[in-house]
């Protein structure tokens, strides 16, 4: 849409998660280090919980990505399941076949393919998005699935991610030993003012293909008061402000302009009223909180009405593409899946063929006995006789 006319190889501030893109700022690498620690020393539970749109999930696939070929990795997405609708998503990613087994089956098969992953030398991470909407009896099950384990190590390591509901669910009485299991945990808070400049400055950086644009520090104070330092809000602030910089022909951006943008996206509902957003949970500041600067009033007429009124079709177009491609993204995982479902039963049937055949051939007699001599000793040898005569073309007599 508008990446030609800022000479970008591709939006910069898209909402899907990009590890490309993933900014260090200081809570993020710490988040970060964190996390490596937990999977590479094969820690208990590892816990990483943020606000909404915090950069879970980018986090997350920037250590995936990293992982050597040595880890085998499941991820589980869709949370509102009950434990044993938890068990068999958790088969199914693995490549297991839940279907029409009991559940002491069902945790036979799986305590199987661990063993049989860690003989192979490989370590299995298992990944839980969203955590949050487990029920407690889910996350109980996912501490017995914990237990499974040989004399010196367990064999499944298990990531919870999540909002910070999830850390008040672990701190229910009930989740007492899953709580205690629990050896890294990290809460990650929103970016300040400082880091929300450079936050968006460097997702510039990566997508400029000439010189890369540059938000001055006044309108990305001015993004943080809006935003909270959440980088989804930012990254939707960010991207209205260059679809309305594209509308009107414009390649810098200052406060006046930025809170145009804003008061547009908090009429059109894409934003919620300055006065309707809640106080991010973070941690307490040395700093006092500096005032939020009150966005200027936008003209009731005029090119930059107009301005507005095309940025807000284009923007309203972006969406809608967004959407497309998130429709799309999901159908290439369900159709990946489908794919490895398809392999895992042709090779399931290629096995059982080999079997069959193998058996066949055992059961056979030997070559090396003659035709007559087998078929004689057989019951009702005249019979054979005969058979073997007309086989043969000799008329029976």
């Amino acid at each position: 849409m508008y990446e030609r006319f800022y000479q970008l190889r591709e939006r910069p501030f898209a909402l899907s998660p990009d590890p490309e893109y993933l900014y260090p700022s200081r809570v993020h690498q710490e988040a970060l280090d964190y996390l490596r620690y937990g999977v590479e020393s094969q820690a208990g539970f590892i816990v990483i919980t943020g606000e909404i749109g915090s950069g879970k999930t980018t986090l997350l696939q920037t250590v995936l990505r990293t992982l050597d070929g040595e880890t085998t990795v499941g991820r589980v997405v869709n949370t509102m399941l009950e434990p044993r609708e938890l068990l068999e998503t958790i088969m199914i990613d693995f490549g297991l076949d839940p279907v029409g087994r009991t559940k002491p089956v069902l945790l036979r098969d799986l305590s199987q393919y661990l063993v049989d992953q860690r003989l192979a030398g490989r370590n299995v991470l298992l990944v839980i998005d969203e955590a949050q909407n487990l029920s407690l009896a889910s996350l109980e099950e996912l501490r017995m699935l914990s237990n499974l384990e040989t004399e010196k190590s367990k064999l499944l390591q298990i990531v919870l991610v999540g909002q910070p509901e999830l850390r008040d669910k672990l701190a229910s009485p009930a989740l007492e030993q899953l709580r205690q299991r629990v050896t890294i945990s990290y809460h990650l808070p929103p970016l300040d003012a400082e880091e929300t400049g450079h936050y968006i400055n460097h997702r510039l950086r990566r997508a400029a293909i000439g010189t890369p644009l540059e938000f001055p520090r006044a309108a990305t104070d001015l993004i943080h008061a809006r935003s909270r330092g959440v980088p989804r809000i930012i990254n939707v602030i960010c991207d209205a402000a260059l679809v309305f910089g594209y509308a009107e022909d414009r390649r810098t951006f200052d406060e006046a302009t930025l809170g145009e943008v804003i008061a547009e996206l908090e009429t059109t509902g894409v934003l919620p009223q300055a006065g309707a957003v809640p106080a991010a949970a973070s941690a307490p500041s040395a700093e006092p909180a500096a005032p939020r600067p009150e966005p200027p009033a936008v003209p009731a007429a005029g090119p930059t009405r107009d301005a507005l009124r095309d940025a807000r079709e284009l923007l309203r177009e972006a969406c809608v593409r967004a959407e497309v491609l998130d429709d799309r993204e999901r159908q290439l995982r369900l159709r990946e899946r489908e794919l490895a479902e398809q392999r895992r039963v042709l090779a399931e049937e290629y096995r059982l063929l080999r079997s069959r055949t193998a058996a066949a051939h055992s059961e056979t007699p030997s070559a090396a006995v003659p035709l007559p001599t087998r078929f004689e000793a057989a019951p009702h040898g005249r019979v054979w006789q005969w058979v073997r005569r007309i086989m043969l073309g000799v008329s029976p007599s």
